[in-house]
């Protein structure tokens, strides 16, 4: 099995405890993923995020084809990270670490995803899976720094 990573990092002039309410509340996951996903959470979201968190997506990654997706938050360091891995979906494979790191002025917020594709996928890679992610994370770098500015 292959393993790729994409690692993102982005600087918000906001305090740490807003990013981390923002990225640890599912239901603003919508709002930062392209709309040309048709992202859905379609699973009841308590009121705080905690390991062992099971979440189910309805999502369109490729040519509009709808696909569930769930996912586990397996890890949870309050203000510090937390990790989300999907059980069931598009991926062979899906870690993403979601890091937040408090510098004067604001709050850095980085991802590692790992992952890997099923079977027989990996020449798609370059042409379909990597531009779509980087897509992904291009929007929601749009999406935050209109939301909160930049640094």
């Amino acid at each position: 099995m292959k393993l790729y990573t994409l690692e993102r990092e982005q600087r918000l002039p906001i305090p740490l405890e807003t990013a981390w309410d923002f990225f640890s509340d599912a239901r603003n996951l919508a709002r930062i993923t392209p709309p040309s996903m048709g992202f859905e959470v379609t699973s009841k979201l308590p009121e705080r995020m905690y390991a062992g968190m099971i979440i189910t997506y309805r999502v369109r990654p490729l040519l509009g084809v709808p696909v569930t997706w769930v996912t586990e938050i397996t890890h949870v360091d309050e203000g510090r990270l937390f990790v989300d891995e999907q059980r069931f979906g598009p991926y062979r494979f899906w870690h993403h670490q979601h890091l937040f790191r408090e510098f004067p002025g604001g709050v850095e917020v980085g991802d590692i995803v790992s992952y890997a594709l099923p079977p027989g996928a990996g020449p798609v890679r370059p042409l379909l899976v990597t531009p779509r992610l980087e897509s992904i994370f291009d929007y929601r770098r749009e999406v935050l720094t209109k939301m909160f500015g930049t640094l």
